[in-house]
C-alpha cells in the first residue's frame, strides 16, 4: 500500500468516517463535526470494514475526531426513534428477534473489537466530548492521548441501556471494578486531570498540541522492531486478562524463543 493513501471511497456511505494510510500509520477520523461526531450503525460498519481491509504493514492506528470533539456518542435520532435513512433503529434490532438482534450487535461490536488486536498498536487522540460510544471507542484503543478539555462519560445506563460496544472490559482493566461501577452507574464526567490520575489517559496536552503529541508518540512506537512490539502487546494483554503466573511465564518463554529464533535467522 503506497504512502499517504486515502481510502474513504472504499467505506460504507453515511458513517462519517475517513481513513488515510501513510506508510506504517493509519489515521481514522470521525468526520461529522456538525453533530460532534455522533455515531450511527453506519459508523460502526465503516470501522469494521477498516479493520477487515487494513494492510498488515500498518503498525499503528490513530483514531481521532474532526473539530472540537472526539465523539458525543450515539446519534440522538437512534435513541428517539426518529428515522435515519439507511440506519436501523433500536426498534428494528428488537424486531429481528433475539438471535438476529444479537448478531446485529455483534457486527457493531466488531467495529471496535479489532482495535484491541495486538497485531498493531492503536492510539486514541481525544479532545472535547468522548461520551457513551465515543468513550467506548477511546477505550478500545491501547493508548489515549487527551487534550485538557476532554470530557469522558459513560452515558448508556442513565438512558436505560448498557455499554455494549466492548467498553466494559477495558474500563475495568484501566480503573478497577469499583470505579468502573461508579462511572457507569452515575454517568458523571471525567476531566483530563482525573483521567490521567486514574489511568484513562497516557498523556494530557493542550488542544493545540494534541496532533503533535500524537505524532511524537507514533514515531516512538514505530522505532521498536515490529515483531517484538506485537509479541510484547500480546503478553501484556494476556496479563491484563488475568493469566496466572505460570501461564504468563510460559507465554513469555514461548514468545522469547520465537524472537530468538527469528533474530538468529536474521529476520
Amino acid at each position: 500500500m503506497s504512502a499517504r493513501t486515502t481510502l474513504d471511497a472504499d467505506l460504507p456511505e453515511g458513517g462519517g468516517v475517513r481513513l488515510v494510510v501513510d506508510g506504517p500509520r493509519a489515521t481514522i477520523t470521525l468526520d461529522r463535526p456538525d453533530v460532534l461526531n455522533a455515531q450511527t450503525p453506519s459508523t460502526w460498519a465503516a470501522l469494521r470494514e477498516i479493520g477487515a481491509q487494513l494492510d498488515p504493514d500498518v503498525r499503528v492506528v490513530v483514531v481521532r475526531g474532526s473539530g472540537r470533539a472526539f465523539s458525543a456518542g450515539l446519534d440522538r435520532r437512534v435513541l428517539t426513534g426518529e428515522p435515519i435513512p439507511g440506519e436501523p433503529g433500536f426498534a428494528d434490532i428488537v424486531r429481528h428477534g433475539p438471535d438476529a438482534g444479537a448478531a446485529l450487535i455483534a457486527g457493531f461490536q466488531e467495529g471496535f473489537r479489532w482495535l484491541r488486536d495486538p497485531a498493531r498498536v492503536t492510539v486514541a487522540a481525544v479532545r472535547g466530548h468522548a461520551i457513551g460510544a465515543g468513550f467506548q471507542l477511546a477505550l478500545a484503543c491501547d493508548l489515549r492521548v487527551v487534550a485538557d478539555d476532554v470530557r469522558f462519560r459513560m452515558a448508556e445506563t442513565a438512558l436505560g441501556l448498557v455499554p455494549d460496544l466492548g467498553g466494559t472490559l477495558p474500563l475495568v482493566r484501566l480503573v478497577g471494578y469499583a470505579r468502573a461501577v461508579e462511572l457507569c452507574l452515575t454517568g458523571r464526567e471525567v476531566g483530563a486531570e482525573e483521567a490521567s490520575r486514574i489511568g484513562l489517559a497516557n498523556a494530557v496536552v493542550s488542544p493545540e498540541g494534541l496532533d503533535a503529541a500524537v505524532d511524537d508518540l507514533v514515531a516512538r512506537l514505530l522505532a521498536a522492531p515490529a515483531d517484538a512490539v506485537v509479541e510484547t502487546v500480546a503478553l501484556l494483554a494476556s496479563a491484563a486478562d488475568g493469566a496466572t503466573e505460570q501461564e504468563q511465564l510460559y507465554a513469555e518463554r514461548a514468545a522469547q524463543l520465537r524472537r530468538l529464533t527469528d533474530l538468529a535467522a536474521g529476520r
